[in-house]
Formats: C-alpha cells, sequence, structure tokens
C-alpha cells in the first residue's frame, strides 16, 4: 500500500484525513481555544491589530502572531470558525516535511531516516492532539524547526547570509508566537555547535558572533511590534509584555509546584506509540555518540528538557518543539536494523493492542447497559470500536516491505486510534463543551439591549467569538457585588455556574446548558431578588 503513492503525498493524505475529520467532529474547546478566537475576534472588531484585548482588557498573556493569522484568514475568507481552526494544523504539516528536511541534512547517506521521521512524529499521540488545536505550541514547534533546519544549513553548508537572516526571522517569529522562550529552544543547540559539528574549518567565534546578529534581527522584528504596542497600550500593558514575559516569569518559575522529574515520567507518553515498536530497542543498542545526526539531536533536546524540569510552570505540552527531535533519534535507531525481514511483522504487536482497545470500544456500550457504570458511556456507537478493530486487524495481516512500510502502516493505525476516541468522547459530550448556543442566547439579549454579567473569578471569553459579541461582559466576583448588580440592572442577567437541578432549580434559570462536569446558566436579575438564599448556592 506504502509503495503506491510517494512518501510526501501519504504525509499529505493522512495529515488531512486528521483534520477533516477533528473539524467535522468537535467544536473549538474551553478555555484556550475559545479564549484565543475571542481575543482575535475582539481585535477585528476594534479594528486594533497591535493591542489584543479579552473582554475589554488589554490581553498580555500571549504576542499576537496567531491573532493576526486568524484576521487574515477572515480577511480572505470572511468570519469564519474553520479558517481559525486550520492554522495550527497548517503549523503541523510544514512541521513535518520540515523534520523531514532536517533528517536529509543530518543523515544524507540514509535516506530511510528521511521517510521515517515525519511518519514517527505524524504517528505520535501526542503530536496528534496539539496537530488540531487552536493554540501556540504547534505554532512554536515550527518555528523552532525552521531555526533548527538554518543553524544545520549554516553549519554543512556555508555561513550563507540568508540562513543567517532566516534564523533572525526564526526567533523573531517565535517570539511573537510565544516570547522569548524561542530563544531556550535554540541557543543551546547553537552554543554547542563544536561539539556537534566536529569541524575544524569554522572559526567559532565568527559563528558566535553571527549566532548573537541573528538573536538581534529577532529581537528587532519582535520589537517592531511590542514598541508601537506598549505605547498604545499604556503603561500597565507596556509592563506586562515588557517584564511580564520573561523576567517575572523567571522569578516565579523555581517555586517547583511540581517536581524536577514530572516531565521524565511523562516522557513514555509522548513517544506512544513507538516504545512499543520493538525493532527500535534493537537499533537503539547500536547508537553511538560518534554520529553527527545523534550528538546533533541531543545537544538539542537535553539542554532544553533540563531547563523546562527545573522551572515549576510544567505543562505537557511545552515540550511539543522537542518532539521533532526525539522523532529523529527514534527513525535513526529503526534505521539501524538492517534485517529487513524483521520488519515484515514489527508493527503487529501494536496493532495486537489496537485490535484489542477497538473491542472493548466496541462491547463497552452493552456491558455498561447491563453494569450500569455510567450512563453516558451506553451512548457511545460501536462503529468506532468497530472501525478501529477492522483497521487494527486489516493493517496488522499486511506483511511491512521495509521500516517505512511498517512505520506507515503504524502511523495509519494510531491516527485511526486517535480519532476513534476522539468521536467516541465528542459524540456523547460534544454539547458539554459547544459555547456556541449559549452565546448566541447570550448575543441575542445583548441586542435586546439587557445588560449581561458573568459571576465569577475570571471570563476567558468563551462566549466572545462564537456569539459574535461586540460588547464585554461585566464581572462579578462576590455575592454582595452579585446583589448590588442586580439592584441596578433589573432587566438584566447573570451568567452563573452550578452542579446540578437540586442545587439551582431550573425553574428559575432563564436558559441553562451542561459543561464538562457542571451546568452553566442564565439567571434573571428579577429572579435572584425574589429568591435571596440563591446567592449562597451560585459558585463563584
Amino acid at each position: 500500500m506504502y509503495q503506491f503513492l510517494s512518501a510526501r503525498l501519504w504525509i499529505v493524505l493522512l495529515w488531512g484525513g486528521l483534520i477533516a475529520v477533528n473539524l467535522s467532529t468537535r467544536p473549538l474547546i474551553p478555555v484556550d481555544e475559545t479564549r484565543y478566537a475571542a481575543v482575535a475576534w475582539e481585535m477585528w472588531v476594534r479594528g486594533d491589530f497591535l493591542v489584543p484585548y479579552l473582554n475589554g482588557d488589554s490581553y498580555s498573556h500571549k504576542p499576537p502572531l496567531l491573532f493576526w493569522l486568524m484576521q487574515f484568514s477572515w480577511l480572505v475568507l470572511g468570519v469564519n470558525d474553520w479558517s481559525l481552526r486550520i492554522i495550527g494544523p497548517l503549523f503541523s504539516l510544514a512541521s513535518l516535511f520540515l523534520s523531514r528536511a532536517i533528517a536529509r541534512i543530518l543523515w544524507q547517506d540514509r535516506e530511510q531516516v528521511e521517510a521515517l521521521t515525519p511518519l514517527i512524529l505524524l504517528g505520535c499521540f501526542f503530536w496528534i492532539v496539539f496537530s488540531t488545536l487552536t493554540m501556540f505550541d504547534m505554532m512554536l514547534a515550527f518555528f523552532a524547526l525552521l531555526g533548527i533546519y538554518s543553524l544545520l544549513k549554516l553549519a554543512y553548508s556555508g555561513l550563507s547570509f540568508k540562513y543567517w537572516l532566516l534564523l533572525g526571522v526564526a526567533i523573531g517569529a517565535g517570539v511573537l508566537t510565544k516570547g522569548p522562550v524561542i530563544l531556550l529552544h535554540l541557543l543551546p543547540v547553537a552554543l554547542l555547535a563544536p561539539w556537534w559539528r566536529q569541524a575544524n574549518e569554522y572559526s567559532w567565534r565568527h559563528w558566535y558572533y553571527r549566532i548573537g546578529a541573528a538573536v538581534l534581527i529577532g529581537a528587532g522584528i519582535a520589537l517592531c511590534w511590542a514598541i508601537p504596542a506598549g505605547i498604545a497600550g499604556g503603561e500597565a500593558y507596556r509592563k506586562a509584555i515588557f517584564l511580564g514575559q520573561t523576567s517575572g516569569r523567571l522569578v516565579e518559575s523555581f517555586a517547583h509546584r511540581l517536581p524536577w522529574w514530572w516531565y521524565l515520567e511523562m516522557l513514555p507518553l509522548l513517544l506512544l506509540p513507538w516504545l512499543l515498536w520493538k525493532p527500535i530497542w534493537t537499533g537503539f543498542r547500536k547508537l553511538n555518540l560518534n554520529d553527527t545526526g545523534m550528538r546533533f539531536c541531543l545537544a538539542w533536546a537535553v539542554p532544553v528538557f533540563i531547563a523546562f524540569s527545573l522551572v515549576s510552570g510544567k505543562r505537557i505540552h511545552y515540550l511539543l518543539p522537542l518532539l521533532p527531535a526525539l522523532a529523529l533519534i527514534l527513525a535513526r535507531a529503526a534505521d539501524e536494523v538492517a534485517d529487513q525481514g524483521c520488519w515484515k511483522r514489527a508493527h503487529l504487536v501494536v496493532m495486537g493492542i489496537f485490535a484489542s482497545f477497538g473491542m472493548i470500544l466496541m462491547v463497552l456500550p452493552g456491558f455498561n447497559d447491563h453494569y450500569h457504570w455510567r450512563d453516558e458511556l451506553s451512548l457511545i456507537s460501536p462503529v468506532w470500536g468497530a472501525l478501529l478493530l477492522t483497521v487494527a486487524i486489516t493493517l496488522g495481516l499486511v506483511k511491512a516491505k521495509d521500516a517505512p512500510s511498517s512505520a506507515f502502516y503504524l502511523c495509519m493505525a494510531s491516527l485511526v486510534a486517535s480519532l476513534a476516541i476522539s468521536c467516541a468522547f465528542f459524540e456523547i459530550k460534544a454539547d458539554h463543551y459547544d459555547t456556541k448556543a449559549a452565546a448566541q442566547k447570550i448575543a441575542g439579549l445583548m441586542n435586546e439591549n439587557k445588560a449581561i454579567a458573568l459571576y465569577g473569578n475570571k471570563y476567558h471569553g468563551q462566549y466572545h467569538f462564537a456569539g459574535r459579541l461586540k460588547q464585554p461582559l461585566t464581572i462579578v466576583q462576590n455575592v454582595n457585588g452579585l446583589y448590588d448588580w442586580a439592584n441596578s440592572h433589573q432587566d438584566g442577567y447573570i451568567i452563573v455556574t452550578y452542579k446540578n437541578a437540586r442545587t439551582l432549580p431550573e425553574s428559575v434559570i432563564s436558559y441553562h446548558y451542561p459543561y464538562k462536569s457542571q451546568n452553566i446558566g442564565l439567571l434573571s436579575c428579577k429572579a435572584l431578588l425574589e429568591n435571596p438564599s440563591l446567592g449562597s448556592v451560585l459558585k463563584p
């Protein structure tokens, strides 16, 4: 099967299938995806492309590049949901091809590594999940890869000015994506060049000078936005983007809210299902540090991994830009297996695991009907389990011709498994994450000139883009403020969070919808004032 089409075309087709199914089966997920869409929407409504805003206040937590790209998509295609959701996936696709290009530079005499790398990367469950999300991390991964590619071209193809410029652009775009963290992904491997390059023809002093020049180019690109934005946004916003994104986070980074070894504990999950691919372990035993490509990947991944382990702000997606380096190492290990015969059934064990999971997913609704574990499990369609079971058995029976064929079958099964789980979940839970109906209800009330407040500590913008809201919600943070606001806006409504109907009777709620494990309701100020005891059961 794999030999029928070119490797590049297969990558595009697999990626396209993943994104098409994802876009058609799930909504924008609160709070991150809906928040970023809301910021872009508010900038669009304001016609202000310098300072991001959320609910009427300047939003300093992230730089503006993703928001600019969302607005560009609306400028070209009109305001819609799907065009902003395709941005992250497009960066994922570009990263797959960049990782392939990096493999070609590192191991010019090993074409199989070039073919394996994007398949391994695309088949990682971790990469699959973040390829479908509208977040900053996939963009950051792309610009980190672009910087890595530039460094390799400089090291192996001569110190060409265009690649120094490309490195500067990667740094600048990375800063505009997620701040100065891009330097953490690029500077260690650049500074360690004498170790991984092992070449005497360079004047390493000039290399470091030019690295510094590239950093200045990147800083200049970022400052082209930051300086006018700081002036336009005011003193508080200026301090937030120049200090809050750098020194403030570094000062707080050693509080160790999570232990230093947490990322080490999570590392095997990042590499699934490939850790179950037996030939990789055979190849690992043959690797050594005399391989320049291996040295490069270690210089790229290890310092960054250690740095992230030492800071407290640990989130699993912070490691996403490191996954291509790990995929390159796995591909290089697989290439060490010279016996082509061992690849015929190399993917069989993983296919057996996928088939078992498909069978469980297929029979789960029936067992739940009998044992009554959770009501919603009975709503899962057996189709998703049957699909995964069929694909796993079919691909398990196919004999792989070589390592890329085996990797292709495993990558395809990994994508199907991820989509089956996602489709089964959102089949029963999509309404718990989709804010569109509630947002449109809020928009309708605003169009009737009804005042709307949200009772809670923070509003994440989950209704602004979905409802195309053009004015901010009032945030009320305590019970006293709640009653004061209700008295001042007796024809208004309050967005409240509550557990269930026993907590807040539906008879006093104008509109409600399930949200994750709770409920969100629209409570009229009149109902609140007529039932003073309600304030004690509401969750701020």
